[in-house]
């Protein structure tokens, strides 16, 4: 991967406590950028990641709520001044087998659009102007349950399906003075999918690459996609050639 200096840029991810954003928000850490450090709970998880960074903060917030979403971008620009990437990585959804549309309830398909469709909307709403005076990009995480006919619930695959959907919209709205793609994944080993381990011994039968992908394997495209100035409007599948056997 590209060695690129991040020096005086400012980065924002969303749900960065741990596993993937805590991965892409030690990358850019790395590469010298500002990081905005969030979650919703897991405060001591997130200032844990902030402390670790040369210079970064930890935000408490729930970007399933329109106004918290706007607070999010006004402490990046309190601190810092201005806005280079936003990295909409925070997710929810339940494991509910597909069969089971009555656990599907409407509830859950409100707390899942909330957060994974609903908070990427307002982030970039909010972050808009600032990135364009920047010429910074948006990079959401979503998945190849958005694509495929997978997930862990309906509600969720449906929900990365309008996120990757968004994501094109969004990037033919806001160029040429802002960027937007998305990285989806097949399966990622972080502390949401411990426990799934029937599910990674089949994956690492199946697909080319022999393992599921690591939280820096998102990292690194995540890198690659806000370091690109010509890309735009792509969702880039991250499966390990799994696509290329199911």
């Amino acid at each position: 991967m590209s060695e690129r200096s991040w020096d005086g840029r400012v980065v924002l991810v969303t749900g960065s406590s741990s596993g993937i954003g805590a991965a892409v928000a030690r990358r850019f850490g790395e590469r010298g950028a500002s990081v905005l450090v969030n979650s919703s709970r897991s405060v001591e998880a997130g200032q844990a990641v902030a402390a670790s960074l040369p210079d970064a903060i930890y935000v408490q917030a729930d970007v399933g709520d329109e106004d918290q979403c706007s607070m999010l971008v006004e402490r990046a620009l309190e601190r810092w001044g201005r806005l280079d990437v936003l990295v909409n990585n925070a997710g929810t959804g339940p494991v509910i087998p597909h069969q089971n549309l009555k656990d599907a309830t409407l509830e859950v398909w409100r707390e899942v659009f909330a957060v994974n469709v609903f908070g990427v909307w307002a982030l970039t709403v909010a972050a808009a102007q600032a990135l364009a005076q920047t010429k910074g990009s948006v990079v959401n995480i979503t998945s190849i349950a958005g694509i495929r006919q997978t997930g862990s619930s309906l509600p969720y695959a449906t929900s990365k399906a309008a996120t990757n959907h968004m994501t094109e919209l969004v990037a033919r709205v806001l160029g040429p003075d802002v960027r937007v793609n998305a990285v989806a994944p097949v399966l990622v080993d972080t502390p949401r999918t411990e426990n799934w381990e029937g599910s990674f011994e089949q994956y690492a039968q199946v697909a080319p690459m022999r393992r599921a992908a690591t939280a820096d394997d998102v990292a690194d495209v995540v890198l690659f996609l806000a370091e690109s100035p010509y890309l735009t409007g792509e969702v880039l599948v991250l499966d390990g050639g799994f696509r290329l056997v199911r």
